[in-house]
């Protein structure tokens, strides 16, 4: 696998520990942007990232994304797959692309939006 082009700047991102950008404490390995600081994880036992390269502004918006998400199926109204689909048809967009981990800002905020009007609905 190729390591992945930073989408900030164009630049091949490198396979380092994860300690260099949480201050000494490891959580495997990441892929980096060291020009952006962009990162992303990768998955357990593979060089395979969980999504795409963030910087600090899309970092943000992943994790409100999943606080208004998560809710959703983690308090049993949904199953997980469930919910995946109920918001991959609300993002317009087919469930094998709905991953927040692949999102970009804008479509990060869609998500907050959607989840904070179904709750609202409920």
């Amino acid at each position: 696998m190729t390591n992945p082009t930073c989408p900030y700047c164009n630049q091949a991102s490198i396979l380092v520990d994860s300690a260099e950008v949480y201050h000494g404490r490891s959580y495997g390995p990441i892929y980096l942007c060291r020009p952006c600081k962009a990162y992303v994880g990768v998955h357990k036992a593979t060089n395979e990232p969980l999504g795409r390269l963030a910087n600090a502004d899309l970092r943000r918006l992943k994790m409100r994304a999943h606080e208004a998400f998560d809710p959703i199926w983690k308090s049993g109204r949904m199953k997980r797959k469930e919910a995946y689909s109920w918001l991959s048809s609300a993002l317009c967009i087919d469930v094998n692309d709905c991953h927040i981990g692949m999102f970009n800002e804008e479509a990060c905020e869609q998500v907050v939006r959607v989840c904070e009007r179904f709750v609202k609905s409920d």
